[in-house]
């Protein structure tokens, strides 16, 4: 089966999984939960789940159901953080998915809100797991449970870094930092949680962490590129803001070129470290080249 087949049919299965948590009953919060499902269910790659469901099944056999609440909880914090991103007090951002921000579809305090309780809700989907667990399985799940919430803490500082620094010269190092926080911690997350639930051995941990830490940086140098060289239709958002917000990317660090070299040589690193799966981590490696050539 092609990459792209297998990435709609993972899409289609986090989205009917994701439908599951959407709150539909009258309440006088009806608005606020309008407002997250609005962002939650607009669509996007789904990346962060596929990667935690594709991961998960290239090292076990086993039911996706011990995974699959965890991809939940990955994607609501995702849609977070992307809510606050778009937020007049930090990128202020007009268009998402090709459609208007949280904020400009609902108001400012609602989005914020919307965000806050995508962040909690996927706190709650994680708990209700945690309690239906058998306790020979627990001590693994708390395990996830604690690189969950510690790479969410990386996010947000990653966030306040690059916000903090707009309009200023910054170290190689601290761009780097930015980088590894803001976009490489859930990614990361993602494929040490889906390995961590497959009862994948220490060497197998080490290797996919490292793949993940590569494509975490690839992801970011191309929407660093995307920034400068896509056009708003195909990603669905204005692009130039982080020239205009005076923002130290790898383009304005390293220029375009130089910036498509280094993608290409990361990407190429992470796709060797998948070979060593053989057919099972095809997936992966394709998902690497997507992430490496994407346009959006």
């Amino acid at each position: 089966m092609e990459f792209k087949t297998y990435l709609k049919e993972y899409q289609d299965l986090i989205n009917k999984e994701l439908n599951k948590y959407v709150k539909t009953n009258e309440c006088p919060e009806k608005t606020l939960n309008n407002s997250m499902e609005y962002s939650l269910m607009a669509g996007g790659k789904r990346l962060r789940p596929i990667l935690v469901l594709a991961t998960y099944e290239m090292l076990t056999d086993k039911s996706k159901e011990i995974v699959m609440p965890y991809a939940v909880a990955i994607e609501m914090v995702h849609n977070f953080s992307l809510i606050h991103d778009d937020l007049p007090g930090i990128d202020n951002d007009d268009f998402r998915h090709g459609k208007p921000t949280n904020h400009k579809q609902f108001n400012e305090s609602t989005a914020i809100l919307a965000g806050d309780g995508l962040l909690n809700n996927a706190y709650i989907v994680i708990s209700e797991d945690l309690r239906r667990t058998e306790l020979e399985l627990l001590p693994i799940k708390l395990r996830v449970f604690e690189e969950f919430s510690k790479a969410v803490d990386r996010m947000i500082a990653g966030e306040y870094v690059d916000t903090e620094f707009e309009g200023k010269e910054i170290s190689n190092e601290y761009l780097e930092y930015i980088h590894i926080n803001k976009t490489g911690a859930l990614l990361k997350l993602c494929v040490r949680m889906g390995a961590i639930l497959a009862n994948a051995s220490k060497k197998d941990i080490e290797r996919l962490t490292i793949y993940a830490e590569k494509i975490g940086l690839a992801f970011q140098i191309k929407d660093d590129i995307l920034s400068e060289e896509g056009t708003e239709e195909e990603m669905g958002k204005p692009v130039g803001n982080d020239k205009e917000k005076g923002k130290c990317t790898y383009v304005s660090k390293y220029g375009l070129e130089e910036s498509k070299v280094i993608l290409d040589k990361i990407t190429k690193e992470a796709v060797e470290i998948v070979k060593e799966y053989g057919e099972k981590g095809e997936f992966l490696k394709e998902l690497a080249l997507y992430i490496e050539n994407r346009n959006k």
